[in-house]
């Protein structure tokens, strides 16, 4: 190999290996994006790998659509085989003869198919398990729903917490700010001492504020850390000058009325009482007669016999096909208490559907009233931050004038960052509200969440 191959061969090897390293780093980059930068819908794909809740639930269906071929199964023939192939040795003696060993070899197979002709309780039991599949399906569309909304809850959560960091971040600096200018004027004379501790006194509260707020965006961030196993670094947020729509129908009652029918517990809780129902009539079964077609084909052989004097093989086919009739009369009263007991447990599913659709109906009636009266909440805030601001505005000038004194600008400063900090957290608040309020309906979904995500900003 001449030394100009040698250059091409390492130069080629070289730059396939950054090849590999340019991919790679682009695989991990696209991997861990989530970590660096998300937004909702990040945060809910992720979740939909990584939560451990929605696995169990996603195999828990998975367990109850076994149920379906089971009970079909039970609607079918069944075929079985059973056969023997043995070597007897004995030592005989008949009549005054002399002891005779025998060695004889013996073998049979029976091959038998058993068809059900009347089964009632295959039939109820079929019955069941179509019903069992549904509740199932409501069920995890019921997790489905939850994951989204403890995944909404959470984010929402990490967001107003890191904007309420902000603010009371802001309040420190203001607070500290008009602590330095009360000791200034203290110093020249101007200010009372009285300035400088009340200013101190709320620089020491607005340090809690921070404290509290800090706090509670780590308790945040582990709830979203539960289902996402990571939190992003960056999330998008609520734009300020975004505004939450309202509820589409604006109408209460419609929405009530929607929960009591559609919402994936109250859906469950129906098929449960179809279950229940199945049960009973598959329990009462048991009292009724069965009939079965059996037919059976069989071969045997044996190469002699140790219980008579002649020694002679034998080999032989047998064919059956009949009927298998059982009538049961009594079971020491077990029927009749498994009666009364799927009874009673029907009675119970039917109490559990009254309380599913309640409680769908008060969920309903709640997310209403909160997106309602949030939206109505954040225009008062958003007022009331606005006058704020003019009110510490006005403060300041009016404490370089001398016609204020601190305690009157601390005061106003206050009131400006707990509406702010008020008005974030109902911002989120509402709109978590309204994809609760599909959520009642069993509506929710992931163009919900697409929906919502168009009002977050990077």
């Amino acid at each position: 190999m001449s030394k100009l191959q040698q250059v091409f061969r390492l130069s080629a090897w070289r730059v396939g290996f950054v090849g590999v390293l340019v991919v790679g780093a682009v695989f991990i980059s696209c991997c861990s994006l989530p970590a660096v930068g998300a937004d909702l819908l990040d945060i809910y794909r992720l979740a939909l790998r990584n939560d451990p809740t929605l696995e169990v639930a996603r195999y828990t269906l998975k367990a109850a659509k076994e149920k379906y071929p089971q009970a079909v199964a039970g609607l079918l023939p069944s075929v079985s085989v059973s056969g023997t192939n043995n070597v007897t040795r004995a030592q005989n003696q008949f009549s005054n003869a002399p002891g005779i060993a025998r060695d004889v070899h013996a073998w049979n197979w029976t091959l038998q198919l058993s068809q059900p002709l009347i089964r009632m309780q295959n039939i109820y039991a079929y019955d069941e398990a179509l019903v069992v599949l549904e509740q199932a399906q409501a069920q995890f569309n019921l997790a489905e729903q939850d994951m989204i909304l403890r995944i909404t809850q959470a984010y929402f959560g990490v967001l107003a917490s890191r904007e309420g960091i902000k603010v009371a971040e802001a309040e420190l600096t203001a607070t500290q700010e008009q602590l330095g200018l009360a000791k200034l004027g203290f110093e020249k004379g101007v200010a009372a001492i009285t300035d400088v501790r009340e200013g101190q006194s709320r620089v020491d509260l607005a340090r809690s504020h921070l404290v509290v707020a800090r706090n509670e965006l780590d308790a945040r961030s582990a709830e979203l850390g539960k289902i996402v196993d990571e939190v992003p670094e960056q999330l998008a947020a609520l734009g300020s000058s975004i505004s939450i729509p309202q509820p589409q129908p604006n109408d209460q009652q419609f929405w009530i009325n929607q929960a009591r029918e559609s919402h994936p517990a109250v859906r469950a809780a129906q098929a449960g009482l179809l279950v229940a129902e199945a049960v009973v009539g598959k329990t009462r079964a048991e009292h009724t007669p069965t009939l079965d077609l059996v037919a059976s084909y069989g071969e045997n052989y044996s190469s002699g016999s140790t219980t008579m004097p002649t020694d002679f093989a034998s080999k032989g086919q047998t064919r059956q096909i009949g009927l298998q009739f059982n009538v049961p009369l009594f079971a020491g009263g077990g029927t009749s208490s498994h009666v009364a007991e799927a009874m009673a447990n029907k009675y119970r599913a039917g109490a559990e559907l009254e309380v599913a659709r309640r409680q769908s109906a008060t969920d309903a009636r709640l997310a209403y009233a909160g997106v309602v009266n949030g939206l109505s909440q954040i225009s008062a805030l958003e007022s009331a931050v606005e006058s704020s601001q003019s009110m510490v505005n006005d403060s300041h000038a009016g404490y370089e004038l001398g016609m204020y004194n601190n305690v009157k600008v601390l005061d106003a400063e206050q009131q400006l960052y707990t509406a702010k900090r008020d008005m974030v957290k109902t911002r989120y608040e509402t709109l978590f509200q309204a994809l609760k309020l599909k959520a009642a309906t069993g509506s929710l979904a992931e163009a919900d969440l697409i929906s919502a995500n168009a009002l977050l900003v990077r």
